[in-house]
C-alpha cells in the first residue's frame, strides 16, 4: 500500500500525467485515517471544556475505502489542515458528530454509507481527483484541487439564493463522514476548487475554510460589506481566521485592530501589516468581560474601548470580527460604534452569549450571523488566492499520524496561524508548479508564520 501511495504522490507531481493515468490507477481497498469512535462519545462526560484532551479520543487506523456515488468525487489527499470544528469533533461537542452524521445519512440512500461506528474528521484538504461519479461533469481524474467545506442539497430552492440557507446544509468532515484526515476523501462535485499552483499541497490545504469564511464575513453582501477606512476589531488576530481577516482588511483599505494573547503573537501580526495590536493574555478562569452572575463588567469594557480609541485616533470599530464567542461577545457589542456591525461565525469559548442589550438597541448596531461561505464566495476567494492576493499563514506541519498533538495545541490556544498535516505527500515542498508567481508573492511572506524550521517528510508514528 505504501508503494502505491508513493507512486500516486509522484504521479501528482508529473506535468505529463494524463487523466487516464489517474482514472486507471489501482486503488487500495483500505486507507489510513484519523478517526473518533462512536463507543467513546462519553469519554469526557463531566469535564469542563479546557479539561478535555483531544489526544485521548483520536485514533489513527486503517478503514475501508468509501464507495463513490453518482454526484461524488474521490480525492487522493496530499495534505490537510486543522480547524477548530475538528477539535469540537474530537471532544464530541456541542454533541457527538455521529448525531449529525445520522441526520445526514437519512437525506438520501447515497448518504447512508456515512453512518458508521467511526468518524473520519477533517474539513480542509488539497489533493488530486482519482475517481468521479457517473453524474459528475465539472471535474475529472488528475485535476489538482482544494476541498471546500459546506455540502448542500443542490436541488433545494434555497441554494439558488444562498446555499448556506439550505436546511440540509452540512459541514463536511464535521457533520459528515469521510473527511480530509485520510489518504482519500469523498466529496460532492460542488465542494472542489482549483488548487493555486504557486503553493505547496499543505499551504493550499491550510487556506480554504478560513479564507472563504472570512471573505463572507467581511467582504460579501451576506456579511459586513467592509468599506475603505473601516476600523475592524479582530479577535484572535494571530489564529487561522484572524490572520485572514487582517489580509482582507488591508486589501480592502480598512484598518485592522488585532487582539492577541501574547507579545510573541503581537509581533507576528505586526509583521503582516497589522500595526494596531492589543494584548490580552488568555485566562481560563473567570470571564474577562462578565461577572459571576453573567452581567457585563463595564469597567473592563471601558478599558478596552479606551485602548481601541488610543490606536484609532478616538474612533470606535465600524466592524467587530467575532468568532471567540462567550468570552468576548459582551465586549464586542459594547465597543462597536453606533450603527456598527458585529459579524460572528463561531463560539470557540462557548455558545451561550451574554451581553447588555442596551449597547445594541440604543445605538442601532447590527449583529450578523455568518456560517462558512457559499460556493460563489468560495470561488471568488480561490480566485484571490490563485492570483497571490492572499497568502497562507501556516505555522507548523505534522505527519497525519502525529496529528493529535496539533489538536492539543489548537485546543489550548498555544498555536499561531494554521496547523497542517501531510497525508499522502511525503514532502512539504511538493505541489508547486507556478514558481514565477511564488517568487512574485515572496517566499518570506508565504512562510511568514513558519515555526518548525525546514520542510520535513512525513513520519510513521501512530496515534493511540
Amino acid at each position: 500500500m505504501k508503494a502505491a501511495l508513493k507512486h500516486l504522490a509522484e504521479l501528482s507531481e508529473s506535468k505529463s500525467a494524463s487523466s487516464e493515468d489517474f482514472a486507471h490507477l489501482p486503488l487500495p481497498d483500505t486507507m489510513s485515517a484519523m478517526t473518533v469512535h462512536r463507543d467513546e462519545t462519553d469519554l469526557f462526560r463531566g469535564l469542563a471544556f479546557h479539561e478535555k484532551d483531544p489526544r485521548r479520543s483520536l485514533h489513527y487506523e486503517e478503514v475501508p475505502l468509501p464507495e463513490v456515488g453518482p454526484n461524488e468525487v474521490l480525492v487522493a489527499v496530499m495534505a490537510s489542515a486543522l480547524n477548530f470544528n475538528n477539535v469540537w469533533s474530537s471532544l464530541f461537542e456541542p454533541s457527538p458528530g455521529f448525531n449529525y452524521i445520522g441526520e445526514y445519512s437519512r437525506y438520501s440512500p447515497v448518504n447512508a454509507k456515512h453512518n458508521l461506528d467511526y468518524h473520519i474528521l477533517g474539513t480542509d484538504g488539497a489533493g488530486v481527483v482519482v475517481r468521479t461519479g457517473t453524474a459528475v461533469t465539472r471535474w475529472k481524474p488528475g485535476d489538482r484541487v482544494m476541498i471546500f467545506g459546506p455540502t448542500c442539497d443542490v436541488s433545494s430552492p434555497e441554494v439558488f439564493d444562498d446555499e448556506i440557507r439550505d436546511p440540509h446544509l452540512m459541514a463536511y468532515g464535521f457533520e459528515t463522514n469521510f473527511g480530509s484526515f485520510a489518504d482519500f476523501t469523498l466529496v460532492r462535485e460542488h465542494q472542489l476548487l482549483p488548487k493555486p499552483e504557486h503553493l505547496t499541497w499543505v499551504e493550499a490545504a491550510s487556506m480554504t475554510l478560513v479564507a472563504t469564511t472570512t471573505y463572507r464575513m467581511l467582504v460579501s453582501r451576506n456579511g459586513a460589506q467592509m468599506s475603505q477606512g473601516d476600523n475592524v476589531l479582530i479577535w484572535g488576530a494571530s489564529g487561522g481566521l484572524g490572520t485572514f481577516a487582517i489580509q482582507f482588511v488591508l486589501n480592502g483599505g480598512g484598518i485592522p485592530v488585532g487582539v492577541v494573547s501574547s507579545e510573541e503573537k503581537a509581533a507576528m501580526v505586526r509583521k503582516m501589516g497589522c500595526e494596531r495590536v492589543i494584548v490580552l493574555p488568555r485566562d481560563h478562569g473567570e470571564d474577562r468581560f462578565l461577572d459571576e452572575n453573567g452581567h457585563t463588567k463595564n469597567r473592563q469594557i471601558l478599558r478596552l474601548k479606551a485602548q481601541i480609541r488610543k490606536l484609532t485616533g478616538g474612533e470606535d470599530p465600524d466592524i467587530v470580527f467575532e468568532h471567540t464567542g462567550r468570552s468576548t461577545f459582551a465586549a464586542s457589542v459594547a465597543v462597536a460604534r453606533p450603527g456598527g456591525k458585529i459579524v460572528t461565525c463561531g463560539s470557540t469559548s462557548g455558545y451561550d452569549h451574554v451581553f447588555d442589550n442596551r449597547y445594541l438597541w440604543q445605538t442601532v448596531k447590527h449583529i450578523i450571523g455568518s456560517h462558512a461561505a457559499n460556493y460563489y464566495e468560495a470561488v471568488q476567494t480561490a480566485r484571490l488566492i490563485g492570483k497571490g492576493f492572499l497568502y497562507p499563514t501556516l505555522s507548523r506541519v505534522f505527519p497525519l499520524a502525529e496529528g493529535a498533538e496539533a489538536f492539543s495545541m489548537l485546543h489550548k490556544g498555544t498555536h499561531m496561524g494554521k496547523l497542517g498535516f501531510l497525508n499522502i505527500a511525503p514532502e512539504e515542498s511538493m505541489g508547486i508548479r507556478d514558481h514565477e508567481l511564488r517568487e512574485k508573492v515572496g517566499e518570506e511572506k508565504i512562510r511568514l508564520f513558519r515555526r518548525d524550521g525546514e520542510p520535513r517528510p512525513a513520519g510513521q508514528c501512530a496515534v493511540a
